[in-house]
């Protein structure tokens, strides 16, 4: 243990950090994995947002009380990329940052709102970030910072908990502590003292990849006259969601939990998938009461005592052949269980669009999406498309592009697109139904090609390339 904390010391890192970190290493140490067994656990029911009475008056008056933080610290690594995933081009040739940042600023205007947007970047993110947010002069709001850093801690060795070195690339030898990190971060950079001083009463927290997680009024007016000080925008879990968290209740002191993937034993897997007995998961949109969470990390000297996820990996991820770590993470949402009168609230899935994948984001770029005015992204179509691109050919970015030159087909009558082997497509391609394209070797959609249901094979229109 003293190896580590010297190694963050030794590092910069902040002090609550490290003792936070000390936390979880004794866990570690008492052979504390982080499990929660179904047998403890019972599904857990929720109100919903569109049966809920929210004055006008109250959502005015909530969003003028209301900061939003976006976490931006990850790298798009699993799509190719190595500089901040929100740097993606979306739509329009607008990035997520851009997107984002036209939200805010329209939202500001429509209810006379200071509405402080605040980025938590990693050491990775931050000048890419601060670099593409420089154009929009209006942003910073006077007395606030635009970014703070989520912290890093030492990978350690499956085999003897000892921090891993690893000189031909020493920043392999770090780890993001999780988003849970977020508020260690925000006590530890004195940000949560700044803003309960400026007069702020609540934070609205999601992911810079989810578009859908605008900081919407409603919801704020909704999360301050409720009284909660901790609450979790749920959505119902859909087939794709099936190994994904979801929320859950626990037997022993009736709190509400979050269990992720990370944390469900084998023989509980089963239970995992069932969407009937767990339907809902976490759209990683949170909002919390700033009072309530500074009370929460003063009482317990800082450290708020997340569930431990512990994640096994190998120092470089990309090489299997390197050494067994293990990254010791939290998830924000799990602060859900440390406050006594935590709340959900089930949410449509207009407020959940992650892009994890290409697949996602070629049904972002798609036509299945509007863009409004207020960049509030409108669902055109009535039920979003399944997409399964073939991962040798689509999974990264930079090859993804390269094979729609001319943009994403329309999609919006589209239920499902699946491609094999590689394909490219031309200008207006347009998908209908379920549509299947096999090939064993390189293939072109012409421009124009209408995919209709049950084709497979080579289109319509289609031509070898």
């Amino acid at each position: 243990m003293h190896r580590a904390r010297d190694k963050m010391a030794d590092a910069g890192v902040d002090e609550i950090a490290i003792e936070t970190f000390a936390h979880y290493y004794r866990l570690l140490e008492h052979g504390e994995t982080g499990m929660i067994p179904e047998s403890t656990i019972e599904p857990v029911d929720m109100e919903k947002l569109a049966d809920v009475e929210v004055s006008d008056e109250d959502a005015s008056e909530a969003i003028r009380k209301t900061v939003v933080i976006k976490l931006n610290g990850g790298l798009g690594t699993s799509m190719g990329m190595d500089r901040a995933k929100s740097l993606l081009c979306v739509r329009r040739g607008l990035s997520f940052l851009d997107i984002i940042s036209r939200q805010v600023l329209h939202l500001r205007k429509e209810y006379d709102a200071t509405l402080p947007l605040i980025f938590m970047d990693s050491f990775r993110t931050s000048a890419d970030t601060m670099e593409a947010l420089a154009r929009y002069s209006d942003l910073p709001v006077e007395g606030l910072p635009l970014e703070f850093l989520q912290n890093k801690e030492p990978k350690l060795l499956a085999k003897d908990l000892a921090p891993v070195s690893w000189p031909k690339d020493p920043d392999l030898e770090w780890c993001p502590p999780g988003h849970g990190d977020l508020y260690t971060a925000l006590r530890g950079t004195g940000l949560l003292d700044r803003l309960i001083e400026a007069g702020y009463e609540r934070v609205f927290v999601s992911n810079s990849d989810n578009l859908g997680a605008v900081p919407d009024a409603r919801v704020a007016g909704w999360f301050a006259t409720s009284g909660a000080p901790f609450a979790i925008e749920a959505v119902r879990r859909t087939p794709s969601d099936r190994k994904g968290g979801h929320f859950a209740r626990r037997k022993s002191d009736g709190r509400i939990v979050l269990r992720e993937t990370a944390q469900t034993l084998d023989a509980d897997k089963k239970a995992l998938a069932d969407l009937d007995r767990h339907r809902f998961c976490s759209t990683n949109n949170l909002w919390f009461d700033l009072a309530a969470m500074k009370h929460a990390l003063d009482v317990r000297q800082g450290i708020l005592g997340l569930p431990l996820i512990r994640n096994v990996k190998n120092v470089d991820p990309s090489d299997k052949s390197t050494p067994e770590v293990i990254q010791v993470e939290t998830a924000m949402g799990a602060a859900i269980e440390v406050f006594e009168d935590s709340r959900l609230i089930e949410v449509g899935r207009d407020r959940f669009v992650p892009v994890k994948t290409t697949n996602d984001l070629l049904v972002l770029r798609s036509d299945v999406y509007d863009l409004g005015d207020d960049f509030v992204l409108d669902q055109v179509a009535d039920d979003l498309p399944f997409v399964d691109l073939d991962a040798d050919h689509y999974k990264l970015v930079g090859e993804f592009d390269k094979r729609f030159p001319e943009g994403a087909p329309s999609m919006k009558k589209a239920t499902a697109l699946r491609v094999e082997g590689d394909w490219t497509f031309g200008h207006g391609v347009e998908v209908i139904g379920e549509v299947r394209l096999e090939a064993g070797k390189a293939q072109r959609v012409d421009a124009g090609a209408v995919l209709s249901d049950g084709q497979s094979g080579t289109p319509a229109g289609g031509s070898h390339g």
